[in-house]
């Protein structure tokens, strides 16, 4: 059955009045009736007296309704536009002037209206293009460089009614036919039985409709042929044209673009996509629906990239204090015996005097001339006990003495305090998960190893000997001292910020192990999510360290009445705090929107 042409609807005008057509198609308007020559002259009289208490607006719609129910009324007509023109000079007046006083959106709005009312207004139109503020140009995305010119079929503007029943391919013929095309059909396409009904439609519709009856789909072959064929995947990759385009992707790594590219070659099931990473580009070649597909992803993909403003504060404060107050008296004695064996053996030149000692009955303070004698050549012996201060007990009945091992009174009385504060305020740019590395402070050297000429050897010994001789390069490396921060951020959509955090802080310490010194570090490394402007403490670390010792003699240190007086009091107090605030700040989010697509069938 051959598909019918859809018949042209009749338009009917107000209040029953219709142009009727005449044979060789000329319009011949029809009189207006008395009834309406009476609502047009009523229309007229309200517009005059709107006009007249300055409702132009009102006015304007009366005199229009008028006009349409009288069209051969030329006072009507001439009322219509007379009004319509000052509409339009008094929205200009009113935009002209907003404009001179720097008010772009009212005089836009007034330049709209006066277009409303006249869409021809050449000067209207101007106006509203120079009252428009300048756009700041969009950050920079995805463009398309080069593309392959498709076919594109020219079917008839028209629309049809189908109602069919009978063969697949007699009806896509029809179809065809009824939109200025001819069709030609592939093997694959089947005899097939199939009802088709549908009505009032364009060419875009009715294909889609009939492709899905019949299980087929078409394909250009010129401006006014086409080609069906079944719809496999087999067929789909044999006679659908390819398309190739071109895509520059800006502000992308090449890991980037090479992970665009493999992504897009799974989604897709692409054949033939190629990255170049010099020119950042990436090239497709596939069918036409897989190709916009892969222009809008990676149009979605590629846009500019969330960033965010890292503001860092690390607060880091090192007090110490070192005191020592207290008496140091001598704690080690030496007693000995003062026997004439000891003194036999302090030398032969003392051998007289000690015969005499004895001869007088040993050593006792009557003899104290010779005990001074004795004391003065004792004194010039080295490593002699006597050589120390030294006391003699017993009157004189004893030979015993007592040293203090050459220790005297120390009184001590000494403070050393250290305040040290350090504010490191550091401002940093990421974009989305991209990591941001930043290295404040010095790089310190430390020596590995050094080399030592073999002396033994002629050749060294005579540049030696000449003073020519120039030390090997030591081996050495470098260690970073100061911050050391690294942040990847992820913005997400509703302004949260998370951040991956490592963090390290690191000094040159005072001491040395084998005259390699020792190095301070302190590390973090952590997640933390904030809102965009809110401050967090990311780390805090405090640390004390007391210490006290009390050097003197046994239960008199503990008198509080001698402890001072018989002791020494050591204090060492040190503390340490660390405090690390950040607050992000994003200074660009990414464009909102979403797409869908539909790929054609076996991709």
């Amino acid at each position: 059955m051959p598909p019918t042409q859809a018949q042209p609807e009749q338009s009917s005008s107000p209040e029953g009045s219709a142009p009727s057509t005449s044979a060789a198609g000329v319009a011949i308007v029809a009189p207006e009736s008395p009834k309406d020559i009476a609502e047009a002259k009523r229309e007229f009289k309200a517009g005059v007296k709107l006009k007249s208490s300055g409702k132009l607006d009102q006015a304007l719609k009366k005199f229009e309704r008028a006009s349409e129910l009288n069209p051969h009324n030329v006072e009507y007509l001439t009322a219509r536009e007379f009004t319509r023109q000052q509409l339009v000079m008094e929205a200009l007046e009113r935009g002209n002037k907003a404009l001179m006083n720097h008010n772009e959106i009212v005089a836009m709005a007034e330049f709209r209206r006066a277009l409303e009312y006249d869409p021809s207004n050449d000067f209207a139109l101007q106006q509203l293009l120079a009252s428009a503020p300048v756009e700041e140009p969009p950050a920079q995305s995805a463009r398309l460089v080069e593309q392959s010119t498709p076919i594109e079929p020219q079917p008839n503007a028209t629309r049809h009614d189908f109602h069919y029943r009978g063969d697949a391919r007699t009806l896509l013929t029809q179809l065809a036919q009824a939109y200025g095309l001819s069709a030609e059909f592939d093997d694959s396409v089947q005899q097939r039985r199939i009802h088709f009904d549908i009505e009032d439609v364009g060419f875009a519709t009715a294909v889609d409709a009939a492709e899905s009856v019949t299980k087929t789909f078409w394909i250009p072959l010129s401006a006014k042929q086409i080609l069906f064929a079944a719809d496999t995947v087999e067929n789909r990759r044999t006679f659908e044209r390819m398309s190739l385009r071109t895509f520059y992707v800006p502000d992308v790594t090449d890991a980037q673009l090479t992970e665009l590219s493999n992504s897009l070659r799974v989604l897709l099931n692409a054949r033939y996509i190629a990255a170049d990473r010099a020119q950042s580009t990436i090239t497709i070649r596939a069918e036409e629906p897989l190709v916009e597909a892969a222009a809008q992803i990676i149009e979605s993909l590629a846009g500019p990239r969330p960033e965010v403003l890292l503001d860092m504060q690390v607060y880091q404060i090192s007090s110490s204090l070192l005191r020592q107050i207290g008496t140091t008296w001598p704690q080690q004695f030496t007693l000995f015996n003062i026997s004439p064996a000891l003194l036999a053996g302090l030398g032969a030149g003392a051998q007289s005097l000690i015969n005499q000692l004895i001869a007088s009955g040993g050593i006792n303070a009557a003899n104290s001339q010779a005990i001074s004698a004795l004391l003065a050549q004792l004194s010039n012996q080295a490593n002699s006990l006597l050589q120390q201060p030294f006391a003699t007990f017993g009157g004189g009945l004893t030979l015993f003495g007592i040293t203090a091992g050459g220790v005297g009174t120390t009184i001590k009385v000494n403070l050393n305090e250290s305040d040290v504060r350090n504010l490191e305020h550091v401002t940093l740019r990421a974009s989305q998960n991209n990591a941001a590395v930043l290295k404040i402070g010095e790089r310190y050297p430390i020596i590995n190893a050094t080399f030592a000429p073999i002396y033994n050897t002629s050749a060294i010994a005579k540049v030696i000997g000449n003073q020519t001789y120039t030390a090997p390069f030591p081996s050495f490396n470098f260690e970073d001292l100061g911050v050391n921060m690294k942040a990847t951020p992820v913005i997400h959509s509703d302004k949260d910020v998370t951040l991956k955090l490592e963090l390290q802080i690191r000094s040159l310490g005072t001491q040395t192990v084998n005259g390699i010194p020792i190095i301070n570090n302190r590390e973090y490394s952590g997640s933390i999510t904030l809102k965009n402007g809110e401050t967090g403490v990311v780390a805090g670390l405090v640390s004390q360290a007391d210490s006290r010792s009390i050097n003197g003699y046994p239960f008199l240190s503990r008198v509080p009445a001698f402890t001072y007086a018989s002791s020494e009091h050591d204090r060492n107090t040190d503390e340490d705090e660390l405090m690390i605030v950040l607050t992000p700040r994003i200074s660009r989010m990414a464009e909102p929107g979403s797409f869908a697509m539909q790929l054609p069938a076996g991709h």
